[in-house]
């Protein structure tokens, strides 16, 4: 199910972002980052990392690991090709733009695709994930990590409020878990390895979802 937020308008926000997202979200962030990285390495070395944006996570793979990382935003990306030369990080074996609507991989190539704080912000969540679930072999995982929108109370209320801003924000502050359970269980072959909060205060979580093999 496609929304508000398309391809330009994501462009656009993170372009905005770009200057000063490390600064804003790194520390917030980074429980989620470090959760999601040990629990791809768990699966196997060779890791998509979708929506890598300045490559906060890039520090946190072991030097076995073979990480491909992807991105919509070249202005984004610009900043993780830095970073992956000035700190010579030799897991990141390259660093791409591309839709994660469209990944230019072969079925089955990857023991775990990685997804950080991506959900939330792609167009259609649910085409992301059949791409992101068609990349990886049976027997690996797709790894997220987001803010799942409360189902009640005033926190409900507020993000509500908030989405009305998602183009401009770049993603959604109201994303409900039922569009991630819910391509779950239509999945053939899917099941939910673990759903939970992380710190600080819950306000993200961690889903691994297993793909069964064939």
């Amino acid at each position: 199910m496609a929304d508000a937020l398309d391809k330009t308008a994501l462009e656009a926000a993170y372009a905005r972002w770009a200057p000063v997202y490390d600064f804003t979200f790194d520390a917030v962030m980074a429980p989620g980052r470090r959760a999601a990285v040990a629990a791809a390495e768990q699966c196997g070395p060779r890791i998509l990392d979708v929506g890598a944006g300045t490559g906060l996570e890039f520090t946190l793979f072991a030097p076995a690991s073979n990480v491909t990382a992807i991105d919509l935003s070249e202005v984004m990306l610009r900043r993780a090709r830095d970073r992956v030369v000035q700190k010579g990080l030799s897991a990141v074996n390259g660093v791409l733009v591309m839709d994660a609507l469209r990944l230019a991989f072969s079925d089955n190539t990857f023991d775990a695709t990685l997804a950080p704080y991506v959900i939330t912000v792609v167009p259609d969540p649910e085409a992301t994930l059949d791409e992101m679930w068609r990349v990886t072999r049976p027997g690996g995982e797709l790894v997220l990590v987001n803010h799942i929108g409360a189902e009640k109370g005033l926190l409900a209320m507020f993000e509500r409020r908030l989405a009305q801003h998602a183009p401009n924000l770049g993603w959604r502050p109201d994303f409900p878990w039922a569009r991630i359970g819910g391509w779950i269980e239509r999945k053939p072959g899917a099941r939910l390895i673990e759903r939970r909060a992380l710190k600080p205060l819950g306000l993200f979580s961690l889903v691994r979802i297993g793909k069964g093999e064939a």
